[in-house]
This record gives C-alpha cells, structure tokens and sequence, in this order.
C-alpha cells in the first residue's frame, strides 16, 4: 500500500549539512502522519522528528533548532534538514508513515506501520 525510499544520506564533517528525502509511493489517496527515525551502532531506534496530516512538527530535544522536518504533498516528499550535524548524529535514518499517530506516540517505532530501508548518516569530527 505505501512504499519509502530514502536518500541523501552521506559523509560530512562536524558543523555541515545534509538534506534527507524519503519518495513515498502510495495506491490509496489517504495522507499520512511521517516521521524521520535514527538508529546509531548498538543503540535502539530513536525518534528523530515527524511531521502530521496539518503540518505540525515534532522534535526531540538532542535536535531542536538544527533539524527541519518538512513535506512536499505535491510530490510526496519528505524532509529533513540537518544542519550543524554533530558526531552523534552518525545513525541510520530511516523514514516512517502511519494513518494516524496520536500525541507523544510520534517518537514511538510501534506507531509506525510503514518503514523505507534507510540511509547512512556519517559525521566526523
């Protein structure tokens, strides 16, 4: 029913920027709830940021005011801008949909039932 892809992951140094897209594919009309996850190397999966059906965002503290969640209805893209990339933020990024996600289950895995495969973050320092 709905397909995610990511991309636009990479290699930077510490300070840079990156600008993730995740291309939603769908065979229904509905709209969905995204959100933006992050796995580092040995640590659980963590949510990142996510955008609702009227734009509403949501962040975790660790990137408030260096990311930007963001969505192109148009085209059925979903961003997230990454600005002043710190070390911990290497992880994997993966993006994630869902009807319907209410309150503080955005940053919940198990809110999500739609999942894109991921793309690698690096960040040195």
């Amino acid at each position: 029913e709905v397909q995610l892809v990511e991309s636009g992951g990479g290699s930077v140094q510490a300070g840079g920027s990156l600008r993730l897209s995740c291309a939603v594919s769908r065979t229904t009309n509905k709209r969905f709830h995204m959100g933006w996850f992050r796995q580092a190397g040995g640590k659980e999966r963590e949510g990142v940021a996510s955008i609702d059906l009227d734009g509403v965002t949501n962040y975790i503290d660790a990137v408030k005011g260096r990311f930007t969640v963001s969505k192109d209805n148009d085209k059925n893209i979903l961003y997230l801008q990454m600005n002043n990339l710190k070390p911990e933020d290497t992880a994997m990024y993966y993006c994630a949909a869902n009807l319907y996600v209410f309150g503080d289950r955005w940053s919940l895995d198990s809110a999500y039932a739609y999942w894109g495969q991921g793309t690698q973050v690096s960040v040195s320092s």
